[in-house]
């Protein structure tokens, strides 16, 4: 059997977060709940209305671009996309097409060809009981983002990898939420497979609304290819679209090419010449960067922490700033900020953590202090409570947010005793009840005494210094 390559690249459109849409005044809300209500005759196309370009949505996607360590345009220009749809009132869509905002870069060892700018269409709504189909223009107009990479993805995960990191890139930086369920991100993969160095014909799946179905419709139309090639059949270059019901592609129509749509500069628009623009210079706009995800996730693995912890304080922020609060707390004692880590990502999070969707913020809020978490840490460290009963007294903490967790502890009862008095005559007890596992451990039988130290937590309850029982268990025996 033949052994076949998958290469797939993407397309990807995400909303920017700006006020008003890409070249009117009109409010940009694409998910307002009456529709047909932030309209204009600018966005709806009426005739002899100008655009005017929305600055804050060129500062976005240069940002982007930086971020990206793409190439930024020194020139730019919009065009017209020709190409006829019920939900484009124009009839064209401003895009860009020869000189694209940004060029280059790369995300996730993933290179990027272009980031450029446009508008969204509108909404089509379709009602099959009443056979009609409804457009909604709220989104038509809004800025549009697009970014393509090259074609060097070769699996499903890989290309699950790359887009969930562009999105997290893309609510760090602020300018898109990129929820793909509301269809603020949304995915087109160009998919193709071959047995030879050459690509293989190029198919495109659009309709992928979550990165899970996308990972599927690509595996799907991998085995569709190869079952094809296969059978000495051809590949047809065409876009489909994804099934999430019925877990398969479906053809849509016969892809185009650009020349069918016939690109030309729109003639309403005045060229743009990014290097007159202070405000739009590399050097500004790398200044007005955040921490990057890639640079939040590689800091907290310097400090010790486990890559798992690292990924979910950088995909969950709230999170990370929180552990960033303890840590700062305890300052630079690295062996307590990793058993702090442990506890948050172990405990903390499980108790408060919304699960219903993978990419979605945690939902629950971190009541407590940063200031007092730490304490809790401090108190493990030198013993004044045990795992068990650091995790208790966790929980009280998230009951009562404001005491601190000394006296929470001390109020439960689940401070450790250190008393050598007590614990000594705990042990002699324990001792003479258990003559035979004494024998045991006499005659050379370790485990002996982790059954004995276990009989003396459960004798005082968990509040024993299980350290120390084990010291003044060796000493009597």
């Amino acid at each position: 059997m033949s052994t076949y390559t998958l290469t797939v690249g993407l397309e990807v459109h995400a909303e920017l977060a700006t006020k008003t849409k890409m070249f009117c005044k009109s409010k940009n809300d694409p998910n307002a709940k009456n529709p047909n209500t932030n309209v204009c005759p600018v966005c709806m196309a009426h005739p002899g209305t100008l655009p005017v370009i929305n600055r804050e949505a060129v500062h976005q996607v240069l940002r982007v671009g930086a971020a990206l360590g793409g190439a930024l345009a020194d020139y730019t220009e919009f065009d017209r996309k020709n190409y006829f749809y019920p939900d484009i009132p124009k009839g064209y869509q401003i895009s860009q097409y020869e000189y694209p905002l940004v060029s280059g870069g790369s995300l996730c060892g993933v290179d990027i060809t272009r980031v450029h700018l446009e508008e969204d269409t509108a909404s089509s709504m379709h009602d099959d009981v009443r056979g009609v189909t409804l457009i909604d223009f709220n989104r038509a107009g809004v800025p549009l983002m697009e970014l393509v990479t090259e074609p060097v993805m070769h699996s499903p995960e890989e290309v699950g990898a790359f887009a969930r990191e562009l999105q997290l890139l893309l609510r760090y930086l602020g300018v898109s939420d990129a929820n793909m369920e509301k269809g603020e991100m949304r995915v087109e993969a160009n998919i193709s497979v071959s047995n030879g160095d050459a690509l293989g014909t190029k198919v495109e799946v659009k309709n992928l609304n979550s990165f899970k179905a996308m990972e599927r419709a690509i595996a799907f139309e991998e085995k569709r290819h190869i079952a094809l090639l296969e059978s000495g059949k051809t590949v047809i270059q065409e876009t489909r679209g994804w099934d999430d019901a019925r877990q398969e592609t479906f053809v849509q129509r016969v892809k185009e090419g650009s020349a069918d749509y016939r690109y030309f500069p729109d003639p309403d628009l005045p060229k743009l010449k990014i290097a007159d623009i202070k405000d739009f210079s590399l050097e500004t706009l790398q200044e007005s960067l955040p921490e990057l995800p890639s640079q939040r996730r590689a800091r907290y693995i310097a400090m010790g922490v486990k890559e798992e912890d690292a990924a979910m304080y950088t995909r969950y922020r709230s999170v990370g700033s929180f552990f960033d609060g303890v840590a700062e707390v305890l300052g630079q004692e690295k062996e307590h900020i990793i058993l702090a880590s442990n506890y948050i990502s172990n405990d903390l999070v499980p108790h408060i953590r919304d699960i219903e969707s993978r990419d979605s913020e945690i939902k629950g809020k971190i009541e407590i202090s940063a200031k007092n978490f730490a304490a809790l840490v401090e108190m493990i460290v030198s013993g004044e409570v045990s795992s068990r009963g650091a995790k208790d007294t966790l929980l009280l903490m998230l009951a009562d947010t404001q005491k601190d967790p000394r006296s929470l502890a001390e109020n439960a009862g689940l401070m450790q005793s250190s008393n050598e008095d007590e614990i000594k005559a705990m042990v002699e007890e324990i001792i003479n009840e258990n003559p035979e596992v004494v024998a045991d451990y006499r005659g050379g039988k370790e485990a002996s005494l982790q059954f004995l130290v276990g009989q003396g937590m459960k004798k005082s309850k968990g509040s024993a210094n299980p350290k120390m029982l084990q010291s003044i268990f060796k000493d009597l025996l």
